[in-house]
């Protein structure tokens, strides 16, 4: 077993676009890592975005350079840029009512934050995006400002923020925005027996692979699943296609084939196996 601190925000344009990579090592690894989500909080307040030039123009402007990863994008131009601790809250919300509840909410909060005009600060806009994925939106945005989940979520934040004198800040992936050196999103911490390994920032999936292989070369590895059926059941949260491709490849060094990773969605979902739920210019995928 080894431990993951997956340090992450369901604003941050590069998290959403290393989900492909993300869905690759819970598949392969399964079991074999115990993860744990830590909420960083990028900001708390909108107005920490606009004293550094942000804008809405410039972040839907923004947003169309991480398509080339995968994940779907939409170049909404929105009301205001928005603060990521309102969702960050209710991410950690999720995780005190039920942790099953906590892997679905993020993604559900990081696909109505770049795939529609929705902001994370709103909270009629987080109640519908939890909703739509069949999520409790209104009991876990009832609960954000409750003491209870405030204190996680500060603690959440302060473990974010001890990147100083690490690998990461040597590579120029952490950040100081706030006073304290934090990890960048996603960052992974991987720990077995008082040993540590970090892949921080964006990384693709061999990073991952390669740290794992020093720090545990006995964990068992998953090859490509026997069919669509079999990898959906592996994810009760759902895949978008992009993230379908890469876990579907026969071996980590092939290219992904995301049109023929799509054809065989497509075929599951009329033998009745998988149900799609479209989402941008892309779509989310779950057993039927």
């Amino acid at each position: 077993m080894v431990d993951v601190l997956h340090m992450t925000d369901p604003g941050c344009p590069w998290a959403w676009s290393a989900s492909p990579a993300i869905a690759e090592l819970r598949w392969r690894f399964g079991d074999g890592l115990r993860w744990r989500n830590v909420m960083i909080g990028l900001t708390e307040s909108a107005e920490q975005y606009e004293q550094r030039g942000y804008t809405p123009v410039q972040s839907a402007l923004g947003h169309r350079r991480f398509r080339v990863y995968g994940m779907p994008f939409a170049s909404h131009v929105k009301t205001r840029v928005s603060a990521t601790a309102p969702a960050c809250r209710v991410v950690v919300a999720a995780r005190l009512r039920d942790p099953a509840l906590e892997w679905p909410a993020f993604r559900a909060l990081q696909s109505a934050h770049f795939t529609t005009p929705s902001r994370l600060e709103d909270r009629d806009d987080l109640r519908a995006a939890l909703d739509r994925f069949g999520l409790p939106g209104e009991e876990l945005v009832a609960t954000i400002d409750d003491n209870e989940v405030v204190a996680a979520y500060e603690a959440d934040r302060q473990l974010a923020r001890t990147a100083e004198g690490t690998p990461p800040e040597i590579q120029n992936r952490t950040a100081n925005t706030d006073g304290a050196v934090r990890y960048t999103a996603p960052s992974l911490v991987f720990e077995r027996d008082g040993q540590r390994m970090i892949a921080g920032g964006f990384q693709p999936f061999e990073a991952y692979d390669t740290l794992l292989a020093h720090l545990a070369p006995d964990l068992p590895r998953r090859g490509a699943p026997l069919n669509v059926a079999e990898m959906l059941a592996a994810f009760p949260e759902g895949l978008f296609t992009a993230e379908a491709a890469r876990i579907l490849r026969g071996h980590h060094l092939e290219v992904p084939d995301v049109p023929e990773a799509e054809a065989r969605l497509i075929e599951a979902m009329g033998q009745g196996e998988a149900r799609r739920i479209d989402v941008g210019d892309s779509a989310l995928w779950a057993k039927a």
